[in-house]
């Protein structure tokens, strides 16, 4: 029987998740040129959308 992972671990996981695929597409926007210049503060804003996203999902997944 398999056991499912600690609520602790699990947010870490979707977040880190999120985060990390986020970070890709805007990598990824920006080698083609279509995000030249980006703002500090937007950068933040999408990581802390990741840590939302990322809590309320394995809240929600519990």
């Amino acid at each position: 029987m398999r056991q499912s992972p600690n609520l602790g671990i699990r947010i870490f996981l979707y977040v880190a998740g999120i985060l990390l695929v986020i970070m890709a597409l805007v990598l990824l926007l920006q080698a083609f040129g279509f995000l030249t210049n980006i703002p500090r503060t937007a950068i933040y804003a999408l990581v802390l959308l990741a840590i939302g996203i990322g809590i309320l999902s394995a809240l929600r997944n519990r």
